[in-house]
């Protein structure tokens, strides 16, 4: 880990000018950018800690949504009754991620940032696009079986490692930001960018930006939800496929979904596709299956992580089952 310099602004406008500077970063829980900075992966030269600004609550927002602040802890946001009851999808994807100590400590603005888990990525001795723009992809010819089907490039193939981000996704969340040009929100969708030829730039952020708070819109009524992560071992492991479904059911049809995927994408991965199958269809077998083949067909596998297409079909297919027989 490198020296660096270290400051505690007490405004938000004063965080965002103090990371405004060259190679400065803001901190909050640290449970991902530590781990890097120890690895050398990050080497800012700069920390702006932000625990201090008034970005920690959970509130109704004025359309009848929820206000998430950027510094809510990840324990907070997974046990508050009203994510509970209306948002449940959230709440199950906090609880199936990390370790209680970590979402103790971890924030809803720093899990929406968090950094993939490649190896290639977090070990300076391998070429990584993400860290040194130009040096190459070692995990194209690598061992890449927990990376992504969808959304990579022959520059990155590398997987978002977010929960939360996920089921956020199938909520349709908003990111509000405050930067040096003033305030501006961006749909979470359009938050996150595909590697294409720049890896090395994973969001719409500009230099200096905050993440103040996220909106959640409300749900039509009647609306069930579930988030299923398949892993390689039960607790504490990042997911090789998981699927956070939205779905409001009447008359025996669908009349809302919401698909989005997780461990199989460059970036949290919302299916469109495999929405329009299920819309107004039949909530049974047949429909869900259809969804599922939709969602990963643009699928794009390689040789170590090709079976990561028939397991996010799978998990695709049960969490409907689930969402449907609570509806």
């Amino acid at each position: 880990m490198q020296a660096f310099r270290y400051s505690q602004p007490k405004s938000i406008d004063n965080a965002v000018e103090a990371n405004g500077r060259q190679n400065s970063k803001f901190i909050a829980g640290g449970t991902t950018l530590v781990d890097l900075m120890k690895l050398n992966v990050e080497k800012p030269t700069a920390l702006v800690d932000v625990n201090g600004l008034p970005l920690d609550r959970i509130e109704p927002s004025s359309d009848g949504g929820l206000k998430i602040g950027a510094l809510v802890r990840n324990s907070d946001l997974a046990w508050n009754s009203n994510v509970k009851q209306r948002y449940s999808v959230l709440s199950e994807a906090l609880l199936a991620g990390a370790s209680p100590q970590l979402r103790n400590m971890a924030t809803t603005g720093g899990n929406l940032l968090q950094r993939t888990r490649c190896y290639y990525f977090r070990d300076t001795n391998y070429q990584c696009n993400k860290r040194e723009p130009g040096s190459g992809c070692a995990a194209i010819d690598g061992f890449h079986r927990i990376h992504a089907v969808l959304g990579g490039s022959e520059h990155c193939i590398a997987t978002h490692p977010s929960d939360m981000a996920v089921a956020m996704m199938a909520l349709e969340a908003t990111v509000h930001l405050r930067g040096a040009q003033g305030e501006r929100s961006v749909a979470l969708n359009d938050f996150y960018l595909v590697p294409g030829t720049t890896p090395e730039k994973e969001n719409v952020l500009e230099p200096g930006e905050l993440i103040t708070y996220v909106t959640l819109p409300p749900l039509p009524q009647g609306t069930r939800s579930h988030y299923l992560k398949l892993r390689d071992r039960a607790s504490y492991e990042f997911a090789l496929a998981s699927a956070a479904i939205v779905v409001q059911v009447s008359g025996g049809k669908i009349q809302h979904a919401r698909v989005a995927m997780g461990g199989v994408g460059t970036k949290p991965w919302r299916s469109k596709e495999a929405e329009q199958a299920l819309q107004g269809r039949e909530a049974n077998e047949h429909t869900f299956r259809a969804a599922a083949e939709a969602a990963l067909k643009p699928a794009k596998p390689l040789r170590d992580n090709a079976f990561k297409v028939e397991l996010a079909k799978r998990a695709i297919v049960r969490a409907l089952q689930v969402t449907t027989q609570t509806a």
